[in-house]
């Protein structure tokens, strides 16, 4: 009779604690709360601050042009950052793609910084599609060159923006299959995902070229998940990095020569 007891404790302090993760989970996937709210920095002239209103969420978007003559459309990067970042962070890094002749969007996930909302991939991808939407009516846009990047969980944002609308390339850089496997590390079913990012599922059936960058030694997602995505891909390759999650690249200019490379390579830029 006691050690039924005990089973039922156990089952009970299992099932409350799994009750608990259920309602948790976002703040643990989107951490914006501990990331705080950083006041509106100086921007350059030529970087446009755009943003974008969504049903439940009003999201900060900032447009940095391509620093070549504007005489012809450009290409377009849209990049989605790591869930434990800001996009105030990213400008002088993306200015390696501006001289190379890109617009880059960077897009905030709603809830974070000056971004009204709650994250969730619904959220995001709604987000992200309204944002798309908005750059393919910029005439200084070659809309068939448009560039979806995501990083880490940004390639969750990515993917379900892969989902949606066209784009001649998508590049994933320390993502992961699917969040389900994670929900090992806290021994609880994968059911119990509220956004579980199916990455894979999108990279299998994307007919366009794709990057994957990712560091062997990551320890946040590991390694293999870089393999399974590239080789899910069509059109895949894989740049392992001897890096961990957060230092791959190391050098973000060679990096940039390899992605131009690629997409030539790729057709999705011209060969010159």
């Amino acid at each position: 009779m006691a050690g039924i007891r005990l089973v039922l404790f156990c089952a009970g302090c299992y099932a409350l604690y799994c009750l608990l993760l259920f309602f948790l989970q976002r703040h643990l996937i989107f951490p914006s709360f501990f990331i705080g709210v950083s006041e509106m920095p100086s921007l350059p002239a030529s970087v446009e601050r755009i943003w974008v209103d969504v049903p439940g969420a009003k999201v900060e978007g900032w447009f940095l042009p391509s620093s070549i003559s504007q005489d012809i459309p450009r290409p377009l990067v849209i990049f989605a950052h790591g869930n434990g970042e800001l996009i105030d962070l990213w400008p002088e890094t993306f200015r390696g793609l501006n001289r190379r002749g890109f617009h880059v969007l960077l897009l905030e996930y709603p809830g974070y910084g000056r971004s009204l909302g709650k994250p969730s991939q619904k959220t995001i991808t709604r987000a992200f599609c309204a944002a798309y939407d908005l750059m393919t009516q910029r005439p200084d846009v070659d809309t068939s060159r448009i560039i979806l990047f995501g990083r880490s969980i940004g390639g969750g944002a990515a993917c379900a923006l892969a989902s949606q609308r066209p784009s001649a390339a998508l590049i994933l850089m320390s993502t992961f299959t699917s969040l389900r496997p994670f929900a090992r590390r806290y021994f609880a079913p994968s059911f119990l995902l509220r956004d579980s990012f199916d990455n894979e599922a999108v990279v299998s059936s994307y007919a366009a070229p794709v990057l994957i960058v990712h560091g062997t030694h990551d320890t946040v997602v590991p390694f293999s998940h870089g393999k399974a995505l590239a080789q899910a891909a069509r059109q895949g390759r894989l740049i392992a990095y001897d890096a961990d999650h957060n230092d791959c690249p190391s050098n973000w200019e060679a990096f940039f020569d390899l992605m131009v490379d690629f997409l030539r390579q790729t057709r999705v830029l011209p060969r010159h």
